[in-house]
C-alpha cells in the first residue's frame, strides 16, 4: 500500500491521501485528543504527541502538527500509523461504524435566520457544495455553513484549512466574491 502526501496552503498541515476510501460521507473534524477518542485512527496520530488536529475528509486524512514540530521527524510517524491502520482494514470508528458517534450537525447554525431568506440560502449552499467545497477539500479542508442573516454568510473552516495563514484571504477574497459575484445580497463572508 501506498500513501501520497500533499502539502496544503497551511504549512502546519499535510494531506495524506490513502488511495481508498476514509469518509463514506461526510467529515469529521479531531481539534484535541479529547475529541481523538471516538476514532482509534485518529487516537493514534495524536498519541505520537507532536499532533495537533486531525481532519477526515472522503478519500484523505489532514493532519496538522504542532509548534516546534519538523514534518522531518513527524511524517514517517504519521505514514506509519496510517499504514498500519488501512492495512490492518482497522475501524474507523469505535464500534466499527460512526453510529452512535457524535457527528457535529452540518446544519448547525451560529446565527438565526430569517424564513424570508429561504431563496438566498438555498443558492449560498449550492454554491458551496458544488463550487466551494470541492476546492476547499483540495487542500485538505472543508467549509461548513454556520448561517446568513443581513447579508452576512456565517461560515467555518475545517481541518488543513483551520488556522491556516491563508484562511483569511480564502474567506474574504476568494469566497466572498464568488457568493458576491452570484448572489448579489451577500455583502460580507465571515468566519464562523
Amino acid at each position: 500500500m501506498y500513501i501520497e502526501t500533499e502539502t496544503t496552503p497551511n504549512p502546519a498541515t499535510l494531506k495524506f491521501l490513502p488511495q481508498r476510501q476514509v469518509m463514506p460521507q461526510g467529515t469529521r473534524d479531531f481539534a484535541n485528543p479529547e475529541d481523538a477518542e471516538a476514532s482509534p485512527l485518529a487516537q493514534a496520530l495524536f498519541d505520537t504527541g507532536e499532533v495537533t488536529g486531525v481532519f477526515f475528509g472522503s478519500d484523505f486524512v489532514s493532519v496538522t502538527k504542532g509548534e516546534g514540530v519538523q514534518w522531518t521527524e513527524l511524517k514517517p510517524q504519521v505514514v506509519a500509523v496510517l499504514l498500519d491502520h488501512f492495512v490492518s482494514e482497522a475501524p474507523l470508528f469505535h464500534g466499527g461504524t460512526a453510529a452512535g458517534i457524535a457527528v457535529p450537525a452540518e446544519d448547525t447554525l451560529t446565527v438565526e435566520e430569517d424564513p424570508a431568506d429561504a431563496d438566498i440560502v438555498d443558492q449560498i449552499k449550492e454554491l458551496l457544495e458544488t463550487r466551494i467545497r470541492p476546492a476547499v477539500a483540495g487542500d485538505g479542508g472543508d467549509i461548513a455553513y454556520r448561517g446568513y442573516r443581513d447579508g452576512v454568510v456565517h461560515l467555518q473552516l475545517q481541518g488543513a484549512c483551520d488556522g491556516c495563514p491563508s484562511s483569511t484571504a480564502t474567506l474574504k477574497h476568494g469566497i466572498e466574491g464568488l457568493l458576491k459575484h452570484y448572489v448579489p445580497e451577500v455583502v460580507e463572508v465571515r468566519a464562523a
